[in-house]
């Protein structure tokens, strides 16, 4: 036989095994004990073998709390498809020798210990589907021979200690539906290639999250990515998320969100969320030209000035809107009570004014709405007593006056209600249904007179209202 005339035999599997078992020990009993001469190899725990060929295909030591080094003899292993060392405790660095296993297919190596830099010989992998090295102490860069693993569909790299920048030839590795390269440190522009790849894109939170490409998702939170974010993002049409939260993606200049109109095209688009960046510019109105499924849309902690566009009343779809601590001036657009299935409103910490729109009574199923800190004005409308299921109502630090509507004070959900730092006037209304639900209520600072209402207690409402009479 060819194979065992280059010395390539089941007894260099065997030995492979036998070394990479000395290089590590078993915290459970008797894991790794039926891997002995006496016994056959295709017998052993965690092996499978070919039918034909009998070497070994298959190596499924995934959860078997190993800990120690990987032997170099893994390499050996030459007829190996699927390789999971995952969840171990495994340290020391990945032996350059992997990249021998040519035929290898599967390689997963996620929550152990490993450091060092990924080995650039994972290049001669070039049947690789998925590599999962997640979850370890990873340093060094990503290596753009990556890049040349054209089958590649799965890469999970995130939760390491990974620097540099995003080489540009990830933009070869056509295949890809998923990658996660979240929570590590990572810098440098998104390549404009890379929106080839995609279908879905995620890059997610370094503190959470992942950086799923499963191109319906792209995710890159907390990536310190910079440069704009490539209007190429709109050729993928069936994207759904787009987290790219925590970057340095803006320039505080008009240009940053032109890549909102190109998302347009992205009629699958559920969630958007591009906080904490430094956009800046107005706002759009192309804003409101996203995909009517857009359920979710974070713009928070930016620079973002302009006004909020009426045709925002078009997201229809959308259940969360956050655009709080940005520069957006002018009213809330009386178009926002179209919104109708949004539970969580904030626009707090603005340039905001005018009155609040009574049409925001219209989406009932709002449980919280954060107005506080802007210069809205006026009263605030008995609409809101149509709120069922609202928990939190933050309306502080406004130039709200008038009095107090009575039906505020009989939405039994509600939790939080801060009505502090405006000019409200005349005595805090009775309670005709007590909130027993109220764990919060703060009033100070407006001109209120009179005498708390009997059914609140001051236990309740702690050092916001310290005495019976407050102005």
């Amino acid at each position: 036989m060819l194979l065992e005339a280059y010395g390539f035999t089941d007894e260099t599997d065997k030995k492979a095994l036998l070394d990479f078992k000395s290089q590590v020990s078993e915290d459970k009993p008797d894991v790794l004990s039926s891997w002995n001469n006496s016994s056959p190899l295709c017998s052993w725990k965690g092996v499978t073998c070919g039918l034909r060929h009998k070497r070994v295909t298959r190596l499924d030591l995934g959860g078997w709390e190993l800990v120690g080094v990987i032997s170099p003899s893994i390499g050996n292993l030459s007829f190996l498809i699927s390789l999971d060392l995952s969840n171990n405790s495994i340290g020391g660095t990945i032996p350059h020798q992997v990249g021998n296993l040519f035929r290898l297919e599967y390689l997963d190596m996620s929550y152990n210990f490993l450091i060092g830099d990924i080995p650039v010989d994972l290049a001669n992998c070039s049947r690789l589907l998925e590599l999962d090295l997640s979850r370890n102490d990873l340093g060094g860069g990503v290596p753009s021979e990556i890049g040349s693993l054209g089958k590649l569909e799965i890469l999970y790299l995130g939760f390491n200690n990974l620097g540099g920048k995003l080489p540009a030839s990830f933009g070869n590795l056509t295949s890809l539906t998923d990658v996660i390269l979240c929570s590590s440190k990572l810098e440098g522009r998104i390549p404009d290639d890379l929106a080839r790849l995609i279908e879905s894109v995620s890059v997610s939170s370094i503190r959470r999250e992942q950086f799923h490409w499963s191109f319906s998702s792209l995710l890159l939170q907390y990536f310190l990515t910079s440069g704009r974010i490539p209007t190429s993002f709109g050729k993928l049409k069936n994207l759904r998320i787009v987290a790219l939260h925590g970057n340095s993606l803006g320039s505080y200049s008009s240009g940053d969100l032109e890549f909102l109109k190109a998302l347009s095209n992205c009629t699958q688009l559920r969630t958007l969320s591009v906080r904490l960046n430094r956009l800046g510019g107005d706002l759009p109105t192309a804003i409101s030209d996203l995909s009517t499924n857009l359920q979710q849309l974070n713009l928070r902690m930016n620079f973002i000035s302009g006004t909020i566009p009426y045709d925002i009343g078009n997201l229809i779809s959308l259940k969360r809107l956050v655009l709080s601590k940005n520069l957006l001036s002018g009213p809330l657009p009386n178009s926002i009570g179209k919104l109708s299935s949004l539970v969580d409103l904030d626009v707090s910490s603005n340039r905001m004014s005018g009155e609040i729109p009574s049409s925001i009574g219209n989406i009932t199923r709002l449980e919280k709405l954060y107005l506080s800190n802007n210069s809205f004005e006026g009263t605030i409308p008995p609409s809101l007593a149509q709120f069922k299921y609202m928990l939190s109502l933050w309306v502080g630090s406004n130039k709200l006056n008038g009095t107090i509507p009575h039906e505020i004070m009989q939405i039994p959900s509600l939790f939080h209600l801060d009505l502090s730092n405006n000019s409200f006037t005349g005595c805090l209304p009775d309670f005709i249904n007590p909130l027993e639900r109220l764990g919060t209520l703060s009033v100070a600072h407006n001109k209120l007179s009179g005498k708390l209402p009997q059914v609140l207690g001051l236990s309740l409402i702690g050092e916001s209202l310290s005495t019976r009479k407050f102005f």
